[in-house]
């Protein structure tokens, strides 16, 4: 395995929390005249040529999202850093806020310059207190040693940062929903446009990105864009930050260029399939298709090309899974995820996945019967345009993909059940809900 530079996590494991240590690592170098002396417009060009793809899911170009933030309104620009990091798999976040927190205030500092922005908000989740801690001391640190607050080292730039702890809801991970949380609302999204870039939290342009995005800034600026592009495919450049779990010998965060092959991160960063043969992969997340063992075999991690198998590159949250689980019980994990994550500000949502739950665990408790998965695949083929936000298709999409690739393990606990072929009842206390 050739040894991939590291963005993002170089300093793991060396004690960077501490502000003087992660000065003598290099840190905070970027915060200078070199900075201060570009202007708004070069440097979101510069980042715009690292070809830096938003980190949190979408993979929008950073630059190109920076430069939708309107300039001159009168209002003050927000930046957001969306560290709720609640999708199934899915804590990468989590590392590195708590090894590297100065990495995070000095990306930040970068992108206010860049935004035009006087604060940011981290909105972290709330059961990550360690990191909390860890992100409230780094500021602190930096505040005193003049990174942060009034005229920061010495020009008459002025920038504030705030940790703003979440309840730990996992719809506000949607950045429409996170800012209304933010502002002490009910954490639910909003309907877009406008846009948050032009009306965001409190009514003001706001940017909201994620905690790997921001951190990738300091390498950037440090280096040439080309550098940074160089290192990922064509339409996506650097190195990204994967957390891999499931079946495999070493679980955990590894980091590696954008286009690496996927069996290549099971096998070479992860040790390899545990406990029985590859049977599928979440690729991105517990809301994405999974591949079957033979899509895994040619599957890249990269935006394009699991975009192509009809799944999402997501946040980069591998879930290995082996032979010896049955596809049925992880989607019924997932369904009173989903179902119960809801907000129930939308019909199709708060309704649909709770049925969908409803079968699911009918079928795990032995009382399936002929039809429930048509039933479900047609229940979540109407997910899709009908709610506000994703969350509904975070449920939808799976169900539709589990059923056609794995029949054979719905059919098996259908079997389980001696009255399978007979029809279902519906309770007559709830019209038109099953059980």
């Amino acid at each position: 395995m050739a040894e991939c530079v590291k963005v993002c996590t170089q300093n793991f494991g060396k004690g960077a929390q501490d502000i003087e240590v992660y000065k003598k690592l290099g840190g905070y170098s970027n915060i200078s005249e070199r900075l201060f002396n570009m202007s708004q417009f070069e440097l979101i060009d510069y980042v715009q040529r690292s070809n830096l793809r938003g980190r949190g899911g979408a993979g929008f170009p950073t630059g190109m999202k920076w430069s939708f933030v309107p300039r001159g309104t009168g209002k003050p620009v927000y930046i957001v850093v969306n560290a709720d990091e609640g999708e199934g798999g899915t804590f990468k976040d989590h590392f590195l806020m708590l090894e590297d927190p100065h990495r995070l205030i000095e990306g930040l500092i970068i992108a206010a310059w860049a935004l035009g922005s006087r604060a940011a908000y981290i909105y972290c989740r709330g059961e990550f207190l360690p990191c909390i801690e860890a992100l409230n001391k780094a500021l602190n640190q930096a505040y005193a040693a003049g990174y942060l607050g009034e005229n920061i080292c010495g020009t008459k730039f002025s920038f504030d940062i705030f940790v703003h702890r979440g309840a730990g809801a996992y719809i506000c991970g949607e950045e429409t929903a996170l800012i209304n949380s933010l502002e002490g609302q009910k954490g639910q999204p909003r309907l877009k446009p406008p846009f948050p870039a032009v009306c965001g939290a409190w009514k003001s342009p706001t940017c909201v990105n994620n905690v790997e995005t921001i951190m990738s800034l300091p390498w950037i600026l440090s280096h040439d864009p080309s550098d940074y592009a160089k290192m990922g495919t064509p339409r996506a450049g650097g190195t990204k930050v994967f957390c891999i779990s499931g079946d495999v010998k070493n679980p955990g965060v590894y980091e590696a260029p954008l286009g690496t092959p996927m069996m290549t991160m099971i096998n070479d960063y992860a040790g390899g399939v545990v406990g029985g043969k590859l049977k599928a992969v979440l690729p991105g997340g517990s809301s994405c298709a999974p591949l079957t063992a033979e899509e895994a075999a040619v599957a890249t991690m990269d935006y394009e090309c699991l975009a192509s198998m009809k799944t999402m590159f997501g946040s980069g949250a591998m879930i290995v899974i082996n032979d010896t689980h049955n596809m049925v019980d992880l989607l019924n994990c997932l369904g009173n995820f989903y179902s119960h994550e809801s907000c129930g500000q939308c019909t199709p949502c708060r309704e649909g996945t709770g049925l969908l739950h409803r079968i699911l665990n009918q079928m795990v408790a032995g009382n399936g019967h002929d039809g429930d998965v048509e039933l479900m695949q047609s229940l979540s083929s109407g997910f899709g345009g009908v709610t506000i936000c994703p969350l509904s298709i975070s449920l939808g999409g799976p169900v539709s993909s589990y059923t056609a690739k794995f029949r054979a393990d719905f059919d098996e606990y259908i079997a389980k059940n001696p009255e399978h072929a007979k029809p279902r009842i519906q309770e007559t206390s709830r019209p038109g809900i099953f059980w």
